[in-house]
């Protein structure tokens, strides 16, 4: 691991600050202009201007890398993904586009049960093969650290199956994952018309062998109209919350559901989706500090309206963007997607954008500590642009100009 200096950069994106950065404090990323950064042991051990930095700096044995005419900037986190998964449902995506749709796909034994059917017959080493074709995508656009549920298991051995193949992964991929339980996906077939019973299996059941086996830092749950009800949601995150999991729910994807009033009254770290938030719940999130991860490539994929990130930033939400990266409504880890879908019919700007992949991204997943913002101490996760200022983010659209990606101080990603 050698001791590395970035110099020269002509924009030098921080992202620090308190965290996560709520409403109007989205715009404030920290930029640097004729920035400088050292690393040294995997962390960022100084920042500021290149003349600044030098100066306090014994350099001469550091490997330099001028960033003239270059944008640097946090690593991109993604905070909510399903990439983990067998199978693929490339069949719905066309018959979406023929009028049917995701519910009833979900009614016809499409959807989710049909990527059950597929994760349960996959073995680990399958899904761990898979898995780590996905992460070097992913880490190929700039995302060095990610959110993983699992949730296409509906059972005991498959999603454990899926949250070890997290593990596995995590300690031998440069990508950082943090791992979701998602238990409650879906109502499976064996559970037909049960789902009250459904949701005592995984208190009971699931959520001890998940905690006694160290598998998952956070709980999830598709709260959702013909899906899981307020109630069930409530019972089910609850319990985790007692068992010392951190909370996370789908709310309000398909309709206004309550699921933003829920996680602001049980201190959810985020909701996510979000797409048919109330106004009451929107406040109550901003209120409580529960963040909004908004899913922009869903809604473009499934052809609705997108999450009002306009009004949750203007209430004073803290805003996330992430992929949710899955085999039906969102098949795509493409974070430059993400990035001119949420400034152009989102309503976002750059700043706001950059704010929502690095460091509430990283709040999301409580890992603010670590990644999200370059400042000293910090995991040396970093990003270098191909060209001189934030605008060709958007300006590139859909168009991946990351260079080069550092990661943990190391060079893993380098386009000459």
């Amino acid at each position: 691991m050698a001791d590395l200096v970035l110099k020269n950069i002509n924009e030098l994106v921080t992202s620090k600050g308190k965290a996560p950065k709520c409403g109007a404090d989205m715009k404030d990323i920290g930029i640097i202009r004729d920035g400088c950064i050292t690393i040294a042991g995997g962390l960022i051990t100084d920042v500021g201007k290149t003349a600044d930095v030098i100066k306090r700096n014994d350099i001469e044995n550091y490997i330099e890398i001028d960033c003239k005419d270059k944008t640097v900037l946090p690593g991109f986190v993604d905070s909510h993904t399903h990439f983990v998964f067998g199978g693929y449902r490339a069949d719905e995506f066309a018959a979406r586009h023929q009028g049917n749709t995701y519910m009833d796909l979900l009614k016809m034994g499409g959807g989710i049960s049909s990527t059950v059917k597929s994760t349960r017959a996959a073995s680990l080493d399958e899904l761990i093969e898979s898995g780590r074709k996905r992460l070097d995508s992913m880490l190929s656009f700039g995302v060095t650290t990610v959110e993983g549920k699992s949730g296409y298991g509906l059972d005991i051995e498959t999603e454990i199956k899926q949250l070890k193949t997290m593990r596995e992964l995590n300690s031998s991929h440069p990508v950082d994952i943090v791992s979701t339980f998602l238990g409650p996906h879906s109502v499976p077939e064996e559970y037909k018309g049960k789902g009250d019973e459904f949701i005592e299996f995984m208190i009971k059941i699931a959520l001890p062998k998940i905690k006694e086996n160290n598998l998952a830092e956070f709980v999830d749950i598709f709260c959702e109209k013909g899906v899981f009800n307020i109630k069930q949601s409530r019972k089910f995150l609850s319990e985790a919350k007692k068992m010392g999991f951190s909370l996370k729910l789908h709310a309000d994807e398909i309709v206004q559901f309550g699921g933003a009033e829920l996680a602001a009254e049980l201190g959810a770290i985020s909701a996510d989706h979000l797409l048919s938030a109330s106004e009451e719940g929107i406040v109550n999130m901003a209120e409580k500090g529960v963040i909004a991860t908004l899913l922009p490539a869903t809604a473009f994929n499934l052809k609705e309206a997108y999450a009002d990130a306009r009004r949750m930033i203007e209430r004073g939400c803290a805003v996330a963007l992430a992929t949710d990266f899955n085999p039906g409504s969102s098949f795509t880890n493409s974070i430059p997607l993400i990035i001119a879908l949420a400034a152009l019919n989102m309503e976002m700007s750059t700043s706001e954008i950059i704010t929502a992949l690095t460091i509430n991204g990283a709040a999301a997943i409580r890992k603010e500590n670590e990644v999200g913002s370059i400042e000293p101490g910090k995991k040396a996760d970093i990003l270098i642009l191909e060209y001189p200022s934030i605008d060709f983010l958007t300006y590139n659209t859909g168009i991946n100009i990351v260079k080069t990606v550092i990661k943990n101080g190391e060079i893993v990603i380098n386009r000459r």
